[in-house]
């Protein structure tokens, strides 16, 4: 993947040599949306690089997109405000009407609309999404939503929303998993929606949502009513996907700057790199980096072949997330002080990457899933 998109990776270079550490420091300060980036980057085709020629994209393959976010974060940038818009468009892409689809993509595509927000998360289910209680009740032509979100990103700044509810109560579906459907949301016109910002660890437009009464017209739905739960799986593995992706970059900007800073900084006569515990921790998150690299190479070539990926995608998930994190740490303990200090970024990255040991999933959820859907192991919980 690292030879073949070379054009691909000078190019998402270009754009983010437009916004250096400065404006991402400045940002994190002031818990800013990067407006200018995100627009930048939707300019450049990038946000659009999934979406098929027809409706203004790209075309691009999974791998591609892959490529794109990994390089921003290696860029020392933060994808995370802008790769929503790569998973959720997907969710339409494979399973909204081609009515839908001509409606929405070419905007999208073209940056008219943004849909970077992703609701299902609600706090009393967190990642059990099959207990979820937020429901849409069918009224003549129209659903009638009820209930909360939490922790749904990027709501103030999007045009649009893929919204995961219930449309059959739980205890009338022989399976828990039936039941759910998923909508489109158009949050300029959203009256019986509350949002309420939540001020998190790292600098995260997050919010909590309440619907009360929210009113959808039915062409709306997505795809067939109660088969909602299958379509968000369907996106997770590519959210799972793109995201290690994000945390190999991560981890190769630690690497990097945990390297140069090793072979410059100089402490009782000698180069703090001449020392092997400080050579051994950077030799070994390399080492971990670029082997989950090549596990984010095999689940997005699965995926780009249309054949089942869940192993894989949770796989690259998890060794990419512990592999930034470990280059996190080496880094932050081969700046010393230097690296609590916001003019020298280990901090704000050190936060950013901290956020995939749990989102989207947790690293112990996906051991469980290795466990028993892998390995064949009895469920855990």
């Amino acid at each position: 993947m690292t030879k073949a998109y070379e054009d691909l990776r000078r190019g998402v270079r270009e754009v983010c040599s437009r916004f250096p550490n400065e404006y991402w420091r400045d940002l994190d300060a002031e818990r800013r949306y990067p407006e200018e980036f995100v627009a930048s980057m939707t300019g450049a085709g990038y946000l659009g690089a999934l979406i098929p020629e027809e409706y203004g994209g790209m075309g691009f393959d999974f791998s591609a997109a892959c490529v794109i976010l990994e390089e921003v974060n290696r860029s020392g940038a933060n994808a995370g405000p802008a790769h929503a818009q790569m998973y959720t468009m997907g969710t339409l892409l494979r399973h909204g009407s081609e009515e839908q689809k001509r409606e929405y993509l070419p905007k999208i595509a073209r940056g008219d609309l943004r849909l970077q927000a992703f609701a299902v998360t609600e706090p009393e289910a967190g990642t059990d999404t099959t207990s979820i209680k937020t429901m849409a009740t069918r009224e003549g032509d129209h659903y009638v939503v009820n209930g909360r979100k939490i922790y749904i990103s990027r709501v103030e700044q999007s045009d649009l929303m893929i919204l995961l509810a219930r449309t059959t109560p739980v205890d009338e579906v022989e399976k828990r998993s039936s039941g759910l459907s998923v909508f489109l949301v158009n949050l300029r016109e959203a009256e019986g929606l509350d949002v309420r910002p939540r001020r998190v660890m790292m600098n995260n437009a997050t919010s909590e949502l309440a619907f009360e009464g929210l009113r959808l017209p039915a062409e709306n739905l997505i795809g067939e009513e109660g088969e909602g739960f299958r379509y968000i799986i369907d996106g997770m593995n590519a959210e799972r996907i793109l995201i290690a992706a994000e945390c190999v970059g991560d981890g190769r900007w630690f690497v990097e700057k945990a390297t140069q800073r090793a072979g410059e900084r100089a402490v009782f006569g000698r180069r703090i790199g001449e020392n092997q515990g400080i050579q051994f921790p950077i030799a070994r998150a390399y080492a971990n980096v670029e082997a989950a690299s090549l596990m984010v190479e095999k689940a997005a070539s699965l995926f780009d072949r249309g054949e089942p990926c869940g192993a894989e995608a949770n796989l690259a998930k998890l060794l990419a997330a512990d592999a930034s994190w470990e280059a996190a740490n080496t880094a932050l303990q081969t700046f010393g002080g230097y690296g609590f200090d916001a003019e020298y970024d280990v901090e704000r990255k050190f936060r950013e990457t901290r956020l995939y040991q749990v989102a989207p999933i947790s690293t112990n959820l996906i051991l469980s899933y290795v466990a028993q859907h892998v390995l064949g192991l009895p469920r855990s919980f």
